[in-house]
């Protein structure tokens, strides 16, 4: 039986770590907060520019410091004039272009030289800016989605089992967050399409392509690897605002973006791999019954791997090529041997080996 995920208590290391993180979110926040509204509204449109450039990978962004900047978030200092001649920043270009360079880490390098400045005004500047870009990842760029609880499969650490007591009573009346609206080519007007209530059980229905019982909800693979690939950019996006700003781990919305998304990535990923396993095993037995396997086998199992959130492929060779016929016993054989391999494979985490081992015994099964 699965277990409720239980965080255990943190040392005192991380417990001082974790209090410096939020000490420094909260200054930067405060500090963006003692900004003039008008100067507030500037910061935000120079960090939808920086946001937008390192989301879509490209190659050059430019932006402006503020003309003035309020350095002390109780408002007692006057503000400070920013250098007009240091205000305008331009990072990355033709060589960068074509060096293909990451204008990510570059922005993350540009900011902390300008943090560095001697010029108080141009170093806090540089801060909000980074903070801004950070808030505008998390809040801009990343939809809200729905209040849920996971729980962890039994042995494991993140939980990703939808609690099932959460789903609310079915109604006749379809609420906005259980329905895509979608604009009707002919009339303009807007059509409520519900979820289904197993995708309801997940941070972002849109994207849920299996229920609980691997059982696709969409009309083909297709455009279920297309959602799997929504939620890892979603993800992607919430890596690139810590690795802008590590602190922003302290806001809340990041921590229940990541929560709802992380549960639901890893779960799907894992019911597309299945699914995709009960596949491969038909059409085996499909080719096997047109005698079309006699001249060898070699198998590419799909898998998701919860440490890099990436679906891969675990090839291994059932039958050498060669005028060999067909056995059954020749599968149960191969997924035997290849359980026993990967169940000491160190490359793996606990929980990959586990789903891993998983579809090598559905495999085993299906042909003994």
């Amino acid at each position: 039986m699965a277990n409720n995920f239980v965080a255990t208590a943190p040392s005192q290391s991380i417990d001082s770590l974790t209090g410096y993180i939020r000490q420094e979110y909260e200054t930067q926040r405060m500090l963006f907060n003692a900004q003039p509204l008008l100067a507030q509204r500037f910061l935000e449109a120079q960090a939808r520019q920086i946001g937008a450039a390192i989301v879509q990978s490209s190659t050059q962004v430019q932006f402006t410091l503020l003309d003035r900047v309020v350095t002390d978030p109780s408002g007692a200092i006057r503000p400070k004039v920013v250098p007009a001649e240091r205000r305008e920043e331009l990072i990355g270009g033709l060589r960068d272009r074509l060096a293909r360079s990451d204008l990510g880490a570059a922005v993350r390098q540009r900011l902390t030289e300008l943090e560095s400045s001697p010029h108080r005004s141009i170093a806090i500047c540089a801060g909000l800016l980074r903070y801004a870009t950070a808030i505008y990842l998390v809040y801009g760029k990343l939809p809200a989605g729905r209040s849920v609880t996971y729980y962890a499969p039994e042995g494991e650490e993140i939980p990703t089992l939808p609690q099932m007591g959460e789903l609310e009573p079915a109604s006749a009346i379809t609420a906005s967050t259980d329905a895509i609206a979608e604009e009707e080519s002919h009339a303009g007007d807007e059509l409520l399409v519900p979820y289904v209530p197993a995708a309801r059980r997940f941070y972002l229905p849109q994207w849920v392509a299996f229920d609980d019982e691997d059982h696709l909800l969409v009309n083909s693979v297709s455009e279920a690897e297309a959602h799997l690939a929504s939620m890892q950019r979603f993800l992607e996006i919430l890596h690139a605002a810590v690795s802008l700003a590590p602190y922003i781990v302290a806001d809340e919305t990041y921590q229940q973006k990541r929560y709802g998304m992380l549960g639901q990535l890893i779960n799907q990923g894992r019911a597309l791999a299945r699914y995709e396993m009960r596949e491969i095993i038909t059409e085996i037995r499909r080719r096997a019954g047109a005698h079309d396997l006699n001249r060898g086998l070699s198998l590419s199992l799909p898998y998701l791997d919860d440490q890099t959130l990436k679906m891969e492929l675990h090839e291994f060779e059932i039958i050498p090529a060669g005028r060999i016929m067909f056995v059954p016993a020749f599968v149960v054989r191969a997924a035997r041997e290849r359980q026993a391999k990967v169940a000491q494979d160190t490359r793996f985490s606990h929980s990959t080996r586990k789903y891993l081992l998983a579809e090598l015994k559905m495999l085993e099964t299906a042909f003994e």
